[in-house]
């Protein structure tokens, strides 16, 4: 009885891991694809104007919380300053995880895994995946819009990420799933850090209380 358990669990391990690399050929498949339909629409005005939004990112994620901090310091008002930090560590923590996961996942740029098919039209740095673009500009629209829940501000700022994490894709140097896990990432650790400036924030008025 026990020789035949064992052989049945094999085989239902046998099984499970045959789904699991069908489902992986698939998602791949799925990802290559969709890549490869929007890639392959890119014109000429499109790359530029694409081209232009992506390089803006940086100085966006650099420039959100310096200016709110900048307000801050002009009005001596200590809740914007509180802010600014808020978004700048939020930025700064999804910085670090997305380096840690290209590093530690190692994925090749899709224009390098497929060469014939997709074609580069900026530059790319590291590795592939998560998108840290998309990461960057969704904890940014993320952060400015847990700290100021208004239309205007969330509206802009999220189809500003989006335009981002598509211009990505559009370019050639990122996968679907890298911008996926990278708008993901982002917008989840903005979240976290803004549920910990809340913590935060509680303790210090309870330290001024007492």
């Amino acid at each position: 009885m026990t020789i035949k358990r064992n052989i049945g669990s094999r085989n239902w391990i046998m099984i499970f891991l045959f789904f699991v690399s069908i489902n992986q050929v698939v998602a791949q498949n799925l990802d290559i694809d969709l890549l490869d339909k929007i890639n392959s629409s890119a014109t000429t005005n499109g790359v530029k104007t694409f081209g232009f939004i992506t390089d803006t990112e940086p100085y966006v994620a650099i420039g959100a919380p310096l200016t709110v901090l900048t307000i801050g310091f002009i009005k001596k008002d200590r809740e914007t300053k509180w802010k600014g930090l808020e978004i700048a560590s939020s930025s700064i923590a999804t910085s670090l995880i997305t380096t840690g996961l290209k590093l530690g996942i190692s994925r090749d740029r899709p224009f390098v895994t497929y060469p014939d098919l997709i074609t580069q039209y900026t530059k790319a740095g590291s590795h592939s995946f998560p998108s840290g673009h998309t990461s960057s500009a969704f904890a940014t629209a993320t952060s400015l819009s847990l700290c100021y829940p208004k239309w205007y501000v969330i509206v802009p700022a999220y189809a500003y990420a989006g335009t981002i994490a598509y211009s990505r894709m559009y370019l050639g140097v990122h996968y679907p799933s890298d911008v996926l896990f990278g708008a993901l990432i982002g917008t989840g650790t903005a979240i976290g850090t803004h549920f910990l400036f809340k913590k935060l924030k509680k303790s210090r008025e309870m330290i001024y209380k007492s």
